[in-house]
């Protein structure tokens, strides 16, 4: 009895151990790195942890021999928070897709910043995961931008806000094009109209009385040109705190500057419902496999 026993340990053991080598990648979060490695943050109020932006790398658990692409990705929040199920939630189902993701915590109203620091946030991540593609096995043509709620804004603002980079910066970051080779806006604020935003994003953003250029400038609807990244843009009919109609306009806009993009409206669902699932995500809103379908069809994974 005693030899079947040990003969049962020494069958089973090599299989208990695989399972500690399995264990889920996302058991531990990685590390942030700061967006400015040398503690010299443009515009800081401060040295507190809201004064200091960075993006936490979510790497596939995978071995790839041919560079990969990554998604920047912004969550929302109205301006004045950070939604987690928007950031690492999203991270670890693209994960599952074979797709790097950096996840950006980026500066906030709450914490007394105003436009121009969340798109300058939002610039450097992308140069800077382009700095360090290499290192990360990225490929730097593939690297998007996505986003929910204000964090669409902000990655609307950025996929028609960006520039090419400065060639003779003494910064390498700062060479880098900070235009996304993509953009994914789930259910975002687009306008700064009044009659259209998502007030409590604004007064964050933007103050209490903006000057009326200024909100037109931050109306990603009224800034789109033919040099736009292609966009995958998804809402829902029932979503009460922002209003469907900036994904509406958006994609209107793109139409008219000849942009590839996909539009859709889902009837059901409230704002903020991200993935609808936790992981290992088995159960994901829909909108996220036509996500993947688009992403192939665009050739970019």
């Amino acid at each position: 009895m005693m030899n079947l026993i040990s003969l049962l340990i020494f069958l089973l053991l090599p299989l208990a151990m695989l399972a500690t080598v399995a264990a889920p990648a996302d058991a531990v979060d990685p590390t942030p790195i700061p967006l400015w490695a040398d503690g010299t943050v443009p515009g800081a109020l401060g040295t507190r942890p809201e004064d200091t932006p960075s993006l936490t790398p979510y790497l596939p658990d995978v071995t790839a021999t041919a560079p990969r692409p990554a998604m920047v990705i912004c969550p929302g929040g109205g301006y004045g928070g950070l939604a987690d199920h928007e950031g690492r939630d999203y991270a670890l189902f693209l994960n599952q897709q074979g797709i790097a993701c950096f996840v950006l915590k980026y500066r906030l109203g709450s914490a007394g910043y105003r436009h121009p620091v969340m798109l300058q946030d939002a610039a450097r991540a992308v140069r800077l995961v382009r700095a360090r593609a290499a290192a990360w096995n990225i490929d730097p043509k593939r690297v998007g931008i996505m986003g929910s709620s204000a964090g669409g804004h902000l990655a609307s603002t950025l996929l028609t806000h960006f520039n090419a980079g400065k060639a003779d910066d003494p910064d390498p970051v700062e060479r880098q094009s900070s235009r996304p080779a993509l953009g994914v806006l789930c259910y975002a604020v687009i306008s700064m109209q009044s009659d259209l935003t998502h007030a409590g994003s604004r007064n964050n953003l933007l103050g209490d009385a903006p000057a009326q250029g200024l909100v037109d400038n931050l109306s990603s609807e009224r800034q789109v040109t033919p040099q736009t990244p292609p966009c995958f843009i998804w809402h829902t009919g029932e979503d009460t705190a922002v209003n469907v109609g900036n994904s509406l306009m958006f994609a209107s806009a793109l139409q008219a500057s000849k942009v590839p993009f996909d539009l859709h409206i889902y009837q059901k669902g409230g704002h903020g419902i991200g993935l609808s699932d936790k992981s290992p995500f088995t159960n994901v809103h829909p909108w996220a496999n036509d996500l993947i379908y688009w992403l192939k069809a665009q050739g970019w994974m």
